[in-house]
């Protein structure tokens, strides 16, 4: 029992590095870093890349890649990203910092290599050193990452409260305003947290690599665990996130002694416990009331920003901003799109097909985000349980698979609404944080299954005998496009649509009218999961299978991330971000050589950090500038009448 709390100890003191950093990022700059993960593993990866690669001493390497290379990635990544994000939405901040998430991983393995084998050594000398303590074995790796622990506790602790630099720190956290006014300045102070809290991303990606291995999925699952400790802790605590973090890592291993290492429930339950503390702890803190946003410095800051970012609601999600005053833009989309399937090979055909159904899966989050303003991360979830449920009705009761995946999206949308309700009282980024939660105990309790995992291989739905073609199965995805965008736009006209409006600028404003929040939240709702449950069937139709693979939670995040980037209340846009998202990564393997296959995936994660500065996305961009061109021609749009308001959600237009 003792071997395994103190390799408990050893885990618990990881994420409490992690949650450490995490911390400290959000109480001084208002920012939850999720891309956290992509940090540990750059930094790492640097590390690697100088002791393995290049024969360097463990001391050397470290200190250049922990100590050097770490801040000063953190640094460049103040100055190129994150001061531009204080004062934007919760929407832009987490996308933003999930487009970082992705494009940073492959951009690292495109310069350092990508590795075959993900096996890393730590800080201690290989072969690693055993020993017994009290009858229980620790190795070096270990005793390491107490020290490390330790360190990084006392530095912190002196440095933040007896030196005139923690003064600082804690100044900025107070209010940005007044610190400035006292003569320091706010964008030093800043730089030198993101540079700190880089430091110990890459000091904890380097000390979990030998037991998760150094790949972005190991980071990205140190990184969510993370995330536990510091919503116990209700994002500012800091110790109380340190001492979370440490009894989570105790728990998870203490939890290994008894059940059997490669047994199934093993499997669902280990992954599954750091984000059962977050859950209990979300539920907790939404029943006290206590998981409401939390402004970011004093009142002076409040003030400011205001004064920059326009009243409450006056955002990325309120939905006024540019109008384009024609439906040129989706005629010419739908036109393009219902094009490619005729003309292409059968096999692109195919992959335009995917694409249109991943459109439909991404019509979700147009809903739920961009109409009903709530970060849901959870979308691809809904899909994945769509997709598993429709394959076994047409797999194990024979039913027709159209039929098959209707049935399915309705019996999963009463878990949309129940996500809905539970939600109503927590603020934007609890909410991120509880559906994120939702998607990865579902992906380790539910798609992990024997029978539904399958090996990878999932649970057969084969299409109708109509639609083996896959240009038919792409123009009969489009119309199923075509059907569901009709709904979303018919909302927005209709009453229920005004009222979605209104309680997405303002819920109190939307309460003082006289309007009852929990009808319209759940009106978004289920519709939002009956779209992404739809979705998800027409992917497993077109692959003929069921893929739990494809509808990781994370994969998700880079779905809103693409999505965003082009227009979150873009129908249009949805449509040319599942096309995109699905053609582009096939053509650049095909056609170019493969050292360039993971460049679309970088593209999409710049494109989600460019929100930093441009927040409408890029549909609204353009429309910005097609105004302007007609503008110096002498030909100003006329002002948009209420019809002009609705039709260019069509073309792509984005708030």
């Amino acid at each position: 029992m003792l071997s395994y709390v103190l390799a408990g100890l050893a885990l618990g003191s990881i994420y409490a590095i992690a949650a450490a950093s995490l911390v400290v990022t959000y109480v001084s700059a208002g920012v939850f870093n999720f891309a956290f993960g992509a940090l540990a593993y750059a930094v790492a990866r640097f590390y690697y890349f100088l002791h393995v690669q290049h024969g360097w001493a463990i001391l050397p390497a470290a200190v250049v890649a922990i100590g050097v290379f770490g801040p000063v990635l953190g640094a460049a990544l103040y100055a190129l990203l994150f001061r531009h994000l204080r004062l934007r939405s919760s929407l832009i901040k987490i996308v933003a910092t999930i487009g970082l998430s992705v494009a940073l991983p492959p951009l690292v393995d495109l310069i350092f290599g990508q590795l075959s084998n993900a096996t890393a050594p730590g800080l201690a000398p290989q072969p690693v050193r055993t020993f017994r303590v009290l009858g229980g074995v620790v190795n070096l790796d270990q005793l390491i990452t107490y020290l490390a622990l330790i360190l990084v506790l006392a530095v912190g602790t002196i440095v933040l409260r007896y030196t005139d630099i923690g003064l600082r720190v804690r100044a900025l956290v107070d209010s940005e305003a007044l610190t400035a006014m006292s003569g320091v300045s706010p964008t030093r102070v800043s730089l030198g947290v993101w540079a700190g809290s880089t430091l110990l991303a890459g000091l904890a990606g380097v000390l979990v690599a030998p037991t998760s291995g150094l790949t972005v999925d190991g980071m990205t699952s140190l990184m969510a665990a993370a995330f536990a400790a510091v919503v116990a802790a209700r994002l500012r605590n800091l110790p109380a996130a340190v001492a979370t973090a440490v009894v989570m890592g105790v728990a998870t291993t203490v939890v290994q002694r008894f059940v059997a290492p490669q047994s199934a429930l093993s499997a669902q339950l280990v992954p599954s416990i750091p984000f059962l503390f977050m859950l209990v702890a979300l539920l907790y803190y939404a029943v006290r009331g206590q998981a409401g946003d939390t402004a970011t410095g004093g009142a002076l800051d409040r003030a400011v920003h205001i004064a920059a970012t326009g009243p409450p609601g006056a955002n990325v999600l309120r939905g006024k901003g540019i109008r384009w005053s024609s439906a040129l833009g989706p005629a010419v989309a739908l036109i393009v799109v219902a094009t490619l399937p005729l003309v292409l090979e059968l096999f692109w055909g195919g992959v335009v097909a995917g694409g249109i159904a991943l459109a439909i899966a991404l019509l979700s989050y147009t809903m739920v985000t961009g109409e009903g303003g709530m970060i849901w991360l959870c979308q691809t979830t809904f899909a994945g349980l769509g997709a598993v449920l429709a394959a076994e009705l047409a797999t194990d009761a024979g039913w027709s698979p159209l039929l098959a995946v209707l049935v399915a999206a309705i019996i999963v949308t009463p878990v949309g609404v129940v996500i809905g309700i539970l939600t109503i009282r927590l603020g934007n980024l609890y909410v991120a944080l509880v559906t994120l939660t939702f998607g990865l105990l579902v992906q380790n309790l539910v798609f992990l299954r024997d029978h539904i995992y399958n090996s990878g291989q999932g649970v057969v739905l084969l299409r109708p005998e109509w639609a083996t073609d896959n240009r038919v199965f792409a123009l009969f995805a489009l119309a199923v496009f075509l059907v569901l965008g009709v709904i979303v736009l018919n909302l927005r006209r209709s009453t229920a649509g005004l009222a979605v409006t209104a309680v997405r600028a303002s819920e109190s404003g939307a309460r003082t009218m006289g309007l009852s929040i929990v009808p319209v939240k759940v009106l978004v709702s289920a519709l939002a999961t009956f779209i992404a449950a739809i979705g998800g069937g027409l992917l497993a139709l077109n692959y003929q299978a069921a893929l739990p693979d494809s509808f990781n939670p994370f994969t998700g995040l880079v779905w809103l991330a693409v999505l965003v980037t082009i227009g979150s209340r873009s129908i249009t846009g949805a449509l040319v971000a599942g096309v995109a998202y699905g053609l582009l990564p096939s053509v650049f393997q095909t056609y170019l050589p493969s050292t360039w296959a993971q460049v679309p995936v970088i593209l999409f994660g710049l494109g989600a950090v460019m929100l930093a500065r441009n927040p409408d996305g890029l549909a609204a961009m353009h429309a910005r500038q097609l105004r302007a061109v007609r503008a110096r021609f002498g030909r100003p749009d006329a002002a948009p009448t209420s019809a002009d308001t609705d039709a260019p959600a069509m073309a792509g237009e984005h708030a």
